[in-house]
């Protein structure tokens, strides 16, 4: 079935074909990369939504944020957050690549300190950064999305951790399913889930 969904979409552009390859021969936990379905879902969320302003969380080689580029206006801007400082180069040479340098905004860090630095308002957040965070991104991003901005946060299934009847044993799986239980309980928020490899929480901000 995956094959047959992949046969029937688009095609992967060359520039996305040359990433995915780098990283699976180069990046450690090349599994990680947003993928051709992913990809496409992505871009094709911000043809409908047209946002001006995208925040990011978690570049890691810049799969997910080269996808958005496509589909956003030519005129956005992304802000994109990696921790790992070894990636900058190769994240920076894909951008290159992919013509998108002047829509983007690389920042090397912890999001935690990053997000409270850039001013902008955002009409669109993804969020597929240390999944222990989660609970944390929610809270610093909240204000910073405009009314009837989305979130869309990856990984809520965390391997089906979440759905187990035993109490998580590690933090990764509890920051996930806080994150899941406070976006279900916020009537601030608009909410329904993609089921999309490990899970994929979209999310509309309709109210202060």
């Amino acid at each position: 079935m995956e094959q047959y969904i992949l046969n029937h979409i688009d095609d992967q552009p060359a520039v996305l074909n040359e990433l995915e390859r780098y990283t699976h021969l180069n990046v450690l936990r090349p599994r990680m990369l947003s993928g051709h379905l992913q990809g496409t879902v992505l871009k094709m969320i911000c043809r409908m939504v047209s946002p001006l302003s995208i925040l990011e969380i978690g570049t890691f080689t810049g799969y997910s944020t080269i996808c958005m580029a496509m589909g956003m206006p030519l005129e956005g801007h992304i802000h994109t957050i990696e921790k790992n400082d070894e990636l900058e180069n190769v994240i920076n040479t894909f951008f290159q690549k992919a013509g998108i340098t002047h829509q983007v905004t690389l920042h090397i860090g912890s999001a935690l300190d990053v997000i409270p630095s850039i001013p902008d308002s955002f009409d669109l957040v993804f969020i597929d950064g240390d999944k222990r965070e989660y609970p944390q991104y929610l809270g610093m991003v909240f204000s910073k999305l405009k009314v009837n901005g989305f979130i869309l946060a990856d990984n809520i299934f965390w391997d089906g951790k979440v759905a187990k009847p035993d109490m998580p044993d590690d933090n990764y799986t509890k920051g996930i399913m806080d994150f899941n239980d406070m976006v279900k309980n916020d009537s601030r928020l608009e909410k329904t889930i993609i089921p999309l490899r490990d899970g994929l929480l979209l999310i509309r901000k309709i109210s202060e």
